[in-house]
């Protein structure tokens, strides 16, 4: 029987065996076509991995088509080869001689159709169509048939018409990845506009009128810039290794000036702590001694009156003894007792008016109170948060005096007079075209959040997600001061660029979380900063009054706690010049280093007060400003 005779598997050449029909009408051995596609064997044509094709035509199975046994074709190969008559000269040799004839037909490795020579230590493509364990290495690789062929059983694709057409390649290892993953068609063209490869569906449809080339045309043209990409590859890794090794040397820095100073800084608490016990020991021999001194003299004089007391007693007894007829032993025991009277008749001795050694509680009590703001105003400084180079204000960090010992003789507090920012007042009026909303206005000066929605005019200006209103007017140079009432609830007080837009979604359209608005939050716990997304946390307790002085020409913005008449400054909000980046120096607050390099870019545009009230029951009230007190008129 010839190799491509209607009763012979395209595959393997030999007569069929356990021949199966395809829809299309291609005979296969079933073997055959298990190794082919291993995951499409018996149990069904469409198990996994996509359509499979036919090897002949690539006509696709029908999902779930289950291969069978073609008994009627079986039946007849059986006629022809021993129980029927003869196979007739026209009709080929048998069987046995067919497999001797497509061995023959296989060229020898020294063929010029032999497998391309492997480099030492790779494993060639081995044919799909051989048997399992004994795959010869592939010749060439079929984009079409997804498989890899040795010489002996790429005959098809040279005889095969229909198998002509298909695309043979040097033998690939993962031949999917070199089929379209939507269309299964050959990646055949490249789009240079979206860098990719296509296949010709893909060409014809999503990259119509783009710049589509050959693969082969492109590979070329990138080959020719492979040296300059190489060159630059390399460069950036030398670039990368320079930076790898600084880094190093950077972290070993780190790491052995962390451990120098965290000697010298343990070496040095150690000296204060013997400093300090040196001087408890002192402070207690102090004590002692004077102890000794004034109680050896309150015991002498104890003694001395104890003896005079007996003396007294003594003579005093003598005297009652004495008979009345003896006159001369009466006037001897007179005089004994009137002398030891006279000699108790000095000043006596009385409590010392002061113990000396009392004292020194007082003296450590004030060591104590030097050492903890020596402390403080170290710590400050370590941090980063003492006066800035341009000489900023420095912050307050201590709590509100009405919280402090009542014996501390100083605290860290920066008072200022309410009568000095009074000067510089700027009524604010809340402007009702901008107000959310969910805020109900009381008039031009209060304003509360509310469940139910105001159905208010609309307005181009009024902000639609955020629960925020603007003061009427803006604010473009010169000072200017106004406070805010904290009724109930969360809420935000500061200021809003005028041109920023009220349609913007919550996450960036609230007070302070763009670069746009900064303000001061109370968040019912505590006091916080936040400009631009970033948030600092303020140490300072609850204060209902807060005043807002906004410093345009200086580009600088300053909360502060209004109590009694008194200013306490809760933060002043400025950027500094940038400071030279040492790894070495003390810490820079984060929040101060974004300050300086984005918050100067707010005051381009004009400025608006801003309210932003958080939670369901935040209620708020501008003011109170005593008229009596405002020295300027009210601006627009």
């Amino acid at each position: 029987m010839d190799g491509s005779g209607p009763f012979s598997c395209p595959i393997c050449l030999e007569p069929l065996r356990e021949p199966v029909t395809l829809p299309c009408g291609h005979n296969f051995c079933l073997a055959c076509l298990g190794a082919l596609w291993p995951h499409r064997g018996a149990g069904g044509a469409g198990a996994s991995g996509g359509a499979a094709r036919c090897p002949l035509c690539q006509e696709p199975f029908p999902d779930g088509l289950q291969l069978r046994k073609n008994h009627t074709l079986s039946e007849l190969l059986q006629l022809r080869q021993g129980s029927g008559p003869g196979p007739s000269p026209a009709s080929g040799p048998t069987p046995d001689s067919a497999a001797p004839s497509a061995r023959a037909s296989a060229p020898e490795p020294s063929a010029p159709c032999a497998p391309k020579p492997w480099r030492d230590g790779e494993e060639p493509v081995r044919c799909d169509a051989c048997p399992e364990g004994a795959a010869l290495p592939a010749a060439l690789s079929c984009l079409s048939c997804l498989s890899s062929f040795c010489p002996a059983h790429l005959g098809p694709h040279e005889r095969s018409s229909a198998l002509r057409g298909h695309r043979l390649v040097p033998p690939l290892r993962r031949l999917e990845e070199s089929l379209c993953p939507r269309h299964l068609r050959p990646l055949e063209r490249y789009c240079r506009a979206e860098r990719m490869c296509l296949c010709e569906a893909c060409a014809s449809q999503e990259h119509r009128g783009h710049e589509l080339v050959p693969l082969e045309q492109e590979r070329a043209l990138q080959e020719a810039e492979q040296p300059k990409v190489l060159s630059a590859v390399e460069d950036r890794m030398d670039e990368l290794s320079a930076c790898i090794a600084q880094s190093r040397r950077t972290v070993a820095l780190i790491k052995s000036a962390a451990t120098a100073e965290r000697e010298r800084v343990s070496r040095l608490f150690s000296e204060a702590a013997a400093t300090l016990q040196g001087f408890q020991t002192k402070v207690l021999s102090f004590i002692e001694e004077g102890e000794a001194t004034m109680l050896g003299h309150a015991q002498g004089d104890l003694r001395r009156q104890e003896e005079q007391r007996s003396r007294l007693s003594r003579a005093h007894h003598n005297l009652t003894q004495v008979p009345e007829a003896d006159s001369v032993s009466f006037l001897q025991e007179l005089l004994v007792l009137r002398l030891a009277l006279e000699e108790g008749c000095g000043p006596r001795p009385g409590p010392p008016r002061e113990l000396s050694f009392t004292k020194s509680s007082q003296a450590v009590k004030a060591l104590r109170e030097v050492l903890t703001m020596a402390c403080a105003s170290q710590w400050e400084q370590l941090r980063g948060l003492s006066s800035d180079e341009d000489g900023q204000q420095k912050l307050s960090t201590e709590a509100d005096a009405e919280t402090q010992d009542p014996d501390s003789t100083g605290h860290l507090e920066s008072e200022a007079s309410r009568d000095y920012f009074l000067k510089f007042a700027y009524i604010v009026d809340l402007d009702s075209d901008t107000a959310d909303k969910f805020l109900h206005l009381f008039g031009t000066k209060g304003v509360k959040r509310v469940l139910c929605p105001i159905n208010y005019p609309e307005s181009p200006t009024r902000f639609t997600h955020c629960e925020q209103v603007l003061g009427e007017g803006a604010l473009d140079r010169g000072t200017y001061y106004w406070e805010v009432e904290i009724i109930e609830g969360w809420v935000s007080m500061g200021v809003m660029a005028e041109d920023f837009s009220p349609q913007e979604p919550y996450d960036r359209g609230r007070l302070g979380r763009n670069a746009h608005s900064c303000c001061l939050q109370w968040n019912g716990r505590s006091f916080s900063i936040w400009f631009n997304g970033l948030e600092a946390p303020l140490p300072h307790p609850f204060s209902p009054t807060v005043g807002i002085c906004l410093e345009y020409a200086d580009r600088a913005l300053a909360f502060y706690a209004v109590r009694d008449g008194k200013m306490n400054l809760l933060r002043r909000l400025k950027a500094t010049r940038a400071r030279r980046s040492d790894p070495l120096a003390s810490p820079i607050d984060p929040f101060q280093s974004h300050l300086d390099g984005y918050f100067a870019g707010l005051f381009r545009s004009r400025l608006k007060p801003a309210f932003f009230l958080e939670s369901v029951d935040a209620h708020l009230q501008i003011g109170p400003l005593k008229k009596s007190c405002i020295s300027v008129l009210k601006r627009r």
